[in-house]
């Protein structure tokens, strides 16, 4: 969450800046408000503790005659401290939740606007692929190899799930296994985090209060599916205080993810593209406040590099204010062209949350004077792996039907190219 600082000392210009988000001024008002009836009541008791104690210590020292009427005061002290702390525990309360609902501050440079058609292209990579003849989608495709299966997993599951069969399942733990490399090479420490987390972490990433419809709750065990292992990466660090010296922290976290896709009904219906079970690669960094906003170019690109070297075109879009996630300060989506498309469509993102989460996971560092601050943490999706699927399939298909294999690829696949069911040990090197 913000600073409440922000509120307290910079009113006018917070609202300002959270105005470009769509927080009214009258919201941040009430905020304040709670804010001062919260501090007027710590006054309050530390008044009145300090009147206690000076009372009890009269008590000790007075003549017999006014130790009666100097009880009788502490008493009436003492009482009012007890009516006090429970005002004093609901006034902290109505002050958190109201904070928890407003989102992070928007970088000065993130553009306006409220949707991926308010996006502003910032770059281009890869060249757009070619056909001498009429591609197919990734359906089509997956079909035909036999390596798609979406009804049978209707059948058993319900809509927005597949089958993955053969050769795209060698093909994802072939995505995984490269990707954790590449982040190695970047510092990364792979991870398999938990994906059943408690809702303390849920709330401290910003995924709850308000996006509580994308989740799936286990409620016998008051425990949650993860729509990202950003959720289990951030909480890596919850309540705890680290040394600078050790930052930065960077986390690969691989783990399957669970969303409800809520609000989207009869969108992206075709495919494996919007599903409510899929596997991805995560990158998750703590760093030093001055430090998050390089971190955020690097995890970009990164990202972009990996897609060149799987041979795909794609751009680079600044995300609107409006269609940030509460947590992030500024996004960064890649977007992949998808032939069965002809459409570009968002493969990853990177997302920097400056001090918003750590604010609310209390994760913070030790300073250069041995004081503590909280730490910036970033996100970025390295490989989704449903999607990249879809783009390898697409942008690699040949006449055929069959799916040419990125070079980098095809060391962990032990092929050039896939053909169906099996690889097809004739081609394989």
């Amino acid at each position: 969450m913000i600073d409440i600082r922000r509120i307290r000392d910079d009113f006018d210009e917070t609202a300002r800046v959270l105005a470009r988000r769509g927080v009214t001024t009258r919201e941040l008002a009430a905020i304040r408000e709670l804010d001062e009836r919260r501090r007027a009541l710590i006054t309050e008791g530390d008044n009145l503790r300090a009147e206690q104690r000076e009372g009890s210590r009269r008590i000790g020292s007075a003549p017999a005659e006014e130790r009666t009427e100097l009880i009788a005061a502490v008493k009436v002290v003492s009482a009012r401290l007890g009516d006090l702390e429970p005002l004093q525990a609901d006034a902290e309360r109505d002050l958190e939740r109201a904070l928890a609902v407003v989102p992070n501050l928007p970088h000065p440079e993130a553009p306006d606007g409220q949707d991926d058609t308010d996006a502003v292209e910032l770059s281009t990579f890869g060249e757009r692929p070619t056909f001498a003849f009429e591609p197919a989608d990734h359906v089509e495709l997956g079909e035909a190899l036999g390596i798609i299966d979406i009804p049978r997993a209707v059948k058993v599951s319900g809509s927005r799930f597949t089958y993955l069969l053969g050769a795209a399942v060698l093909l994802e733990f072939a995505l995984v296994r490269w990707g954790l490399d590449q982040l190695a090479v970047h510092g990364f420490l792979p991870v398999v985090p938990p994906v059943l987390t408690r809702e303390e972490a849920l709330y401290g990433t910003a995924f709850l209060p308000n996006g509580a419809d994308q989740l799936y709750r286990m409620e016998r065990d008051d425990l949650y599916l993860v729509g990202t292992s950003e959720v289990p990466l951030a909480g890596l660090h919850m309540n705890e205080i680290i040394e600078r010296d050790a930052l930065p922290l960077r986390y690969g976290g691989f783990s399957t993810c669970f969303r409800r896709e809520a609000g989207t009904y009869g969108k992206d219906t075709r495919g494996i593209f919007r599903v409510h079970q899929f596997d991805k690669v995560e990158m998750f960094a703590f760093v030093l406040p001055e430090e998050s906003e390089d971190e955020h170019g690097r995890l970009r690109d990164i990202e972009v590099e990996c897609f060149k070297q799987l041979g795909l075109h794609g751009r680079v879009v600044d995300i609107p204010v409006g269609d940030l996630g509460d947590s992030a300060a500024r996004k960064y989506d890649c977007e992949v062209w998808l032939p069965g498309q002809q459409a570009y469509r968002e493969l990853t993102s990177a997302s920097n949350c400056t001090d918003y989460q750590a604010r609310r996971l209390r994760c913070r560092y030790r300073t250069a004077d041995g004081d503590t601050a909280m730490v910036h943490t970033l996100n970025g999706t390295l490989i989704a792996v449903g999607r990249t699927l879809i783009a390898l399939l697409e942008n690699h298909q040949r006449a055929d039907g069959s799916v040419a294999v990125p070079e980098v690829l095809q060391p962990y696949l032990g092929t050039e190219v896939i053909t169906g069911h099996t690889i097809d040990a004739a081609r394989t090197r």
